[in-house]
Order: structure tokens, then C-alpha cells, then sequence
């Protein structure tokens, strides 16, 4: 297997595969591939968590198939483009370091790779979607490629050391990292901070892989460019998420 990535704001991570090697990707991450790989839809790979696993995948924004893409007979390539400007980076799994991957982060993986829901928690209506906050659990043995939106920027945890982010800054770690999620401290900076009422706390020691475009930001600039009726829309669940954040700041953030 030989791997390479070409571009700079919209990489593409092009796979060649010799004869009866493959690779496995949530379904619909495809760009192109040769002739001679042959695809298969699977509802898991690489273990997943079993039945119970699918389902929280799926509940938690995911695909509920995987697609495996085989060279069969003769040498091929398949190829994954970024969803969104920004980097594709690989990383190495075994020795027990398993790797956490923000829900949109897994653009594909070797065979003995597994995925799975890693961390699950709602934030309020309206808040990353309506869908909470989530990560991916990348464990096994291989090699998987991440997407991470905007710049890349590395930060290595010493034993203790404290980095809070917003949450949608959060691209992927290292499982030797304790993460959780946190209130903005002050009832001020809650409603009048502009910066959510919510952050991630990871603690070291560790790396940490920080994006600097989170989607959801990408999505509320675009936003102001829509035709008015769908402006019209937005500013109704804009309302929702409103009514969210107070009710997450009345019961605790639960």
C-alpha cells in the first residue's frame, strides 16, 4: 500500500492497493477510484461495538454502513477529497494509544482499524445541530486518516497540564488524554460572552490536534449569504437555540 496527499487548501488522500489489499471508509466518502477496486457495503467494520455500536453511531450523526474497497486481481487507487478547506493527516493506532476523532474527522482507515462512539453528550437544543457533541473512537491496530478543518495546530500535553477549547476547535487526541465538557464560568460570560456557554477541558498528558475552522462557524458565515426566505428559516431555529442555552444555563448545562 502507498499512500499520498496532494493540495494544500482542499487536500486529496489518494490510496494505491495492491492486488487484494483494502481500506474502509463510512459509505459516501468516495471522490474516485480505478477500475479494478470492487466495493462492499458493510453496516460495521474493523469490529465496531457490535449491534449496540451501529446504533450509536447513527443516533450520534453517523453512517449507519461502511464501505470497503478491495484491488481485486490487479494493483488500483481510490481516493478521498477534504469535505471542507483545511488537512488530512495520518496516524499510527497500536501499543494501546487509541485516538478521539470529532464526529465529522474519520475519512478512512486500514482493516484492523475499529470506530466506534467515543464520547456522547447533548448541549442544549439547537447547539452543533441539535445533534450534541461528539466523538469517534478510533482503537485497533493500523493506520487512519483525519480531516481537520482550517489550520492544524499541535499541542503536546505535559502530566496535569489543562488546555480548555471550544468544543468545535477539538479535531482529534490521544485516548491518554481526560476530556470533558465543561461550563463557561460567570453567568455574564454564559449570556453575553459570545463564545457559547460551553468548553472542552482536556487534560495531559497527551497530543492534541486542534482545528481552526469548526463547521459549525463555516456554516454561520455562510449563513448571511442565503436568500432571505431561508435567512427566514434560520432565524426561527435560532430561536430554538436560544431557548436551549437558557434552559442548559437554568438545569446546570444537564
Amino acid at each position: 500500500m502507498q499512500t499520498r496527499i496532494q493540495g494544500t487548501t482542499m487536500p486529496v488522500l489518494e490510496i494505491q492497493l495492491d492486488p487484494n489489499e483494502t481500506i474502509f471508509s463510512e459509505s459516501g466518502e468516495l471522490s474516485w477510484m480505478s477500475q479494478s477496486i470492487q466495493m462492499t457495503t458493510h453496516t460495521q467494520m474493523g469490529g465496531g461495538g457490535g449491534l449496540m455500536g451501529i446504533f450509536k453511531r447513527v443516533a450520534g450523526g453517523g453512517s449507519l454502513f461502511m464501505t470497503e474497497y478491495r484491488a481485486w486481481q490487479y494493483a488500483g487507487e481510490v481516493a478521498f477529497a477534504a469535505k471542507v478547506p483545511g488537512h488530512i493527516i495520518p496516524v499510527q493506532l497500536g501499543q494501546g494509544v487509541d485516538y478521539m476523532v470529532h464526529r465529522h474527522g474519520f475519512v478512512c482507515a486500514t482493516p484492523q482499524v475499529t470506530l466506534s462512539v467515543g464520547f456522547q453528550q447533548s448541549l442544549g437544543a439547537g447547539i452543533f445541530g441539535g445533534e450534541g457533541f461528539l466523538l469517534q473512537r478510533l482503537s485497533g491496530l493500523g493506520t487512519a486518516w483525519l480531516e481537520v478543518s482550517g489550520e492544524l495546530i499541535q499541542k503536546d500535553l505535559a502530566p496535569g497540564e489543562v488546555l480548555r477549547v471550544h468544543p468545535g476547535h477539538v479535531g482529534a487526541f490521544q485516548s491518554t488524554i481526560s476530556f470533558s465538557i465543561t461550563n463557561v464560568p460567570g453567568i455574564k460570560n454564559m449570556i453575553f460572552g459570545g463564545d457559547g456557554i460551553f468548553l472542552a477541558q482536556l487534560v495531559g498528558p497527551g497530543t492534541v490536534w486542534l482545528q481552526t475552522l469548526p463547521i459549525s462557524r463555516l456554516a454561520h458565515q455562510i449563513e448571511h449569504y442565503l436568500p432571505r426566505e431561508r435567512r427566514e428559516v434560520s432565524s426561527a431555529a435560532g430561536a430554538g437555540v436560544l431557548g436551549g442555552i437558557v434552559g442548559s444555563i437554568l438545569s446546570g448545562g444537564e
